[in-house]
């Protein structure tokens, strides 16, 4: 597993939460080394609440435009991760036309957690630092410095 694709989409299903924070920490992690682009099933507005949490760790996602699979100017990817069930649909379909991996990796919705802001911060936090894990462990490259 020691190769990095050389372009990776992370899906889901707006495109306004999980999936900009994975390409933004996708982006931090291996910059220039492999194309990473993100997109949904429909768009919504981007959350405030990611965006919050990938500052706090030092990545502005703030001037992500949410989009979806129709608006992809390029479509062949090495590597589809899909973060919801919605968009792993969708990412099969893509692999009807296109050779490339497709992966689903389950992730939570952290807008279904309600109460304080506070707590409601600890959920997009614990989906952004799984997000990263899942992308460390997935895409290890020998010999690159970790931050």
């Amino acid at each position: 597993m020691g190769e990095l694709p050389s372009a990776v989409l992370f899906c889901c299903t707006f495109n306004a939460i999980r999936s900009p924070m994975a390409e933004g920490l996708f982006r931090r992690m291996y910059g220039t080394r492999a194309y990473v682009a993100s997109v949904g099933i429909k768009t919504d507005e981007l959350d405030p609440f990611a965006v919050a949490v990938m500052d706090e760790i030092g990545i502005d996602i703030s001037r992500h435009k949410p989009r979806t699979f129709d608006e992809l100017e390029d479509d062949s990817f090495d590597v589809i991760i899909s973060l919801s069930p919605e968009a792993q649909h969708k990412a099969v379909d893509l692999t009807r036309t296109n050779a490339c991996e497709v992966e689903f990796w389950n992730t939570f919705d952290p807008t279904l957690v309600e109460g304080s802001r506070e707590a409601r911060l600890d959920a997009y936090r614990q989906v952004r630092d799984e997000l990263e894990r899942r992308i460390r462990k997935r895409f290890p490259v020998s010999g690159l410095a970790r931050e």
